[in-house]
């Protein structure tokens, strides 16, 4: 199943593809009123060539965007943040306080990303991180409203996949930018009864307890859509949001499973134990796909919630340790 590259997925809110790893996995979002311009979520510094010539296209130029909104700092949501506000001259960096010291002085996420991917691997996924001026961002409070010429756009905390991160809600369509928050939903993967989502358990601040709590603060909006950066919109969120939280707690269980067997061989078994979990729920939804082509869509994502429910054990046994000490 293919979609455009760009596509309108509601007044004036438009779904970008960034480009990463392969269509489809990951979108951010322009938004529009007037002549005015707000980017939420930038993709990698790779994707910001087609931000700006979407912008043009549009009859405008970089000196119509008035904000840059990553949901949190995660490279494929926040890695062109210093790119555009570069190029837009008179655009803020709209950013949770937890994740701009990362944009201030990027060296400690290019240094995690190259650890993972390697240099050249870094390069190629996601070109380079330029940082931010501090005079350039407006760090974002919980329930801070943002004018865009007349369209309200507001910053919510939503801490739970990671510790930095904020959904932005559009009043005009009662829609939220949800980046990880309100998990993946892969189009290839939508039934006709509705579209299948599950949490991404990315490292490295997955909090399940958090996460179940900011599901209902996103839901006393009463939202009629999620714009999600993995992928796209999805509607009637009311009827979805239950299968995320049953997501959110079946990965957290496969961990607990873990917390009294050795180390040693850990990180395959929860790997596996991940893949199994979401072919499983796939098969469960009625996804009927050749079973390959299932385990080639989730690849990136099994390997990421794996790692990110090992650091979460060791958090966990971590912090028993210590209680224990005391």
């Amino acid at each position: 199943m293919s979609s455009p590259a760009i596509l309108e997925v509601a007044d004036q809110v438009f779904r970008i593809e960034t480009g990463l790893y392969r269509h489809g996995l990951a979108a951010c979002y322009l938004v529009r009123s007037h002549d005015r311009l707000a980017l939420v979520e930038t993709g990698t510094a790779h994707t910001v060539p087609r931000l700006l010539q979407f912008i043009g296209e549009l009859g405008l130029t970089p000196g119509h965007v008035d904000f840059v909104m990553p949901t949190h700092v995660h490279l494929d949501h926040a890695g062109g943040s210093g790119d555009l506000i570069a190029a837009c001259p008179g655009a803020q960096l709209v950013i949770h306080p937890k994740g701009a010291p990362h944009m201030l002085d990027p060296a400690r996420l290019i240094a995690g990303a190259s650890a993972v991917y390697g240099a050249e691997g870094f390069a190629r996924d996601y070109g380079h991180l330029l940082p931010v001026p501090a005079a350039r961002m407006i760090i974002a409070a919980d329930g801070q409203e943002f004018d865009l010429a007349g369209r309200t756009l507001t910053f919510i905390d939503t801490p739970g996949h990671a510790n930095h991160h904020g959904c932005i809600y559009d009043q005009r369509t009662r829609g939220f930018f949800t980046g990880d928050t309100f998990g993946i939903s892969y189009r290839e993967f939508d039934q006709a009864a509705a579209p299948w989502l599950f949490a991404p358990t990315t490292p490295v601040a997955f909090d399940p307890e958090s996460w179940l709590t900011t599901l209902d603060k996103l839901m006393a909006f009463q939202p009629t859509a999620m714009y999600l950066t993995h992928y796209g919109r999805v509607d009637a969120p009311e009827t979805l949001v239950d299968g995320l939280r049953e997501s959110i707690r079946a990965l957290a269980a496969i961990a607990l499973a873990e917390q009294d067997r050795d180390d040693a061989g850990r990180a395959v078994r929860l790997k596996e134990a991940v893949s199994r979990h979401l072919v499983a729920n796939a098969r469960a939804h009625g996804v009927d796909m050749d079973h390959g082509r299932i385990i080639e869509l989730l690849a990136l994502d099994t390997e990421l919630n794996a790692q990110g429910l090992e650091v979460w054990l060791k958090r966990l046994e971590k912090s028993a340790a210590g209680q224990v000490l005391k």
